[in-house]
């Protein structure tokens, strides 16, 4: 069955049985209370019976026959038989009516159970035991409730009657709600018969209400939506680095068959460093793509409290290592209270990647060999700006400026492959945080790291 028709069956299923076993029991319950309430008035009927028997003694049978036919309390079909202490008959009522099993009722009957209940077909039967003025009376009394049954039978029908049209309005309740309920998945599975990778633009539609089908369809959208940037990330990186690899690996190989053939020693050794540099490179370049594939898995990643300002400090002393006339002006914020202001939770060795890349940015593109690096809070993040004059990046290029294997017009005659800022990016929002890069004016170009503060 499909979910629709569960959702009928079961539902009606339920529901009916419910109402079935509600009106079962309401029927029982009446019946039993019919039962009891008219074997009461047997029971005073009798008693009554009793009373007027032992109040008129010096009365004829006849004349007690008569008061018994002008009682107002007589009972339909009513058979009475009254006995004396020796239990011998002494009254029978008129009527012809039986009582089955009268002797063994009556042998039942003691001071200790003055009261027996019990029924002969539809009609009941008391018995009871009575002491009135020093002597001991029996009484048995049956009779049939006309009225008892004739309510308990317009209830029966009563109920067939709502039983049927409650199931019926309950089958059509579920028959539209099942309806309204699977509507959505039946779209929501149309509309996945046309979705794959290709179709980037066809997403599922989301419903106006807000409820499981609707985050169902939002969180498959974000899926989607992954799942085809993950896609084409793999067609984009698969071209580009099959393009970025032919090249210097045909170099490689090109300069590896002319210095099989060379005999100069010192060509031969500088032509053996060239190669271990071209060699380097793509060592990176699959390095880089290695980091960004650990950041989008968030694979094997710890988060500490760190200081930024250690951080960058520590990334501008290795630096000046390797460019020692690179220079590094660094200013703090005068709203910077305390080194609490200077501290984020993160993965230091992420954090390094994207300090490193930043630093050596400006190394690379810098064309005065200085760069700025300001630190400044602003509405509860640290934000650490690293600014260097240079040829800026166009605004055209700048929608494209953390895509794979992207390069401006800058990077030319520079080396890399355009991966750097993809990386740092990733880690940022990896962070909770964001990194932006803006060109106040011509020749300068500005990145800003926005991280939230430790707490």
């Amino acid at each position: 069955m499909n979910i629709r028709q569960r959702i009928l069956v079961y539902f009606s299923a339920l529901s009916i049985s419910v109402i079935g076993f509600a009106f079962s029991l309401i029927f029982t319950v009446f019946s039993n209370y019919r039962r009891e309430e008219y074997q009461q008035r047997i029971k005073d009927h009798t008693i009554s019976t009793i009373t007027e028997l032992s109040e008129a003694k010096h009365l004829n049978h006849d004349v007690l026959q008569s008061m018994h036919l002008l009682n107002i309390n007589k009972l339909y079909q009513q058979k009475t038989l009254l006995f004396n202490s020796k239990k011998q008959l002494i009254y029978s009522s008129l009527n012809d009516t039986k009582i089955q099993f009268s002797a063994n009722l009556l042998h039942s009957l003691s001071p200790e159970k003055s009261v027996l209940e019990s029924r002969e077909g539809d009609t009941d039967v008391v018995g009871v035991y009575l002491k009135l003025n020093k002597e001991t009376y029996y009484g048995i009394t049956k009779a049939y409730d006309v009225f008892g049954y004739s309510k308990l039978e317009f209830l029966k029908y009563t109920l067939y009657v709502l039983f049927g049209i409650i199931s019926a309005l309950i089958l059509i309740t579920s028959f539209v709600l099942a309806n309204q309920i699977s509507k959505p998945i039946i779209s929501m599975a149309a509309a996945l018969k046309i979705i794959n990778m290709e179709t980037a633009n066809h997403l599922l539609p989301i419903p106006e209400t807000k409820d499981e089908i609707y985050l169902l369809a939002i969180r498959f959208n974000e899926l989607m939506k992954r799942l085809q940037d993950s896609f084409a990330f793999q067609q984009h990186a698969i071209h580009h680095i099959s393009h970025e690899l032919k090249t210097p690996i045909s170099i490689l190989v090109s300069n590896l068959e002319r210095l099989e053939k060379e005999s100069n020693l010192e060509i031969l050794n500088q032509g053996i460093i060239e190669q271990k540099e071209g060699t380097k490179l793509l060592g990176d370049m699959i390095n880089a793509l290695l980091e960004i594939a650990k950041v989008e898995t968030h694979s094997n990643l710890t988060f500490q409290e760190i200081r930024m300002d250690e951080l960058v400090f520590d990334w501008v002393s290795e630096i000046k290592k390797i460019h020692p006339k690179f220079k590094f002006a660094v200013e703090f914020d005068e709203k910077i209270e305390s080194v609490n202001n200077l501290a984020v939770q993160g993965n230091l060795r992420l954090l390094k990647m994207v300090i490193q890349n930043l630093l050596l940015n400006c190394v690379n593109y810098a064309s005065d060999s200085q760069a700025q690096i300001y630190f400044k809070n602003q509405r509860g993040k640290l934000l650490i700006q690293i600014s260097n004059k240079g040829k800026s990046i166009s605004t055209n290029e700048m929608p494209f400026l953390f895509q794979h294997f992207f390069r401006g017009d800058n990077s030319q005659g520079k080396r890399g492959f355009g991966l750097g800022l993809v990386l740092a990016n990733k880690i940022m929002l990896l962070h909770n945080g964001e990194i932006q890069y803006d060109s106040p004016e011509n020749g300068l170009n500005k990145f800003t790291l926005y991280f939230p503060l430790s707490k």
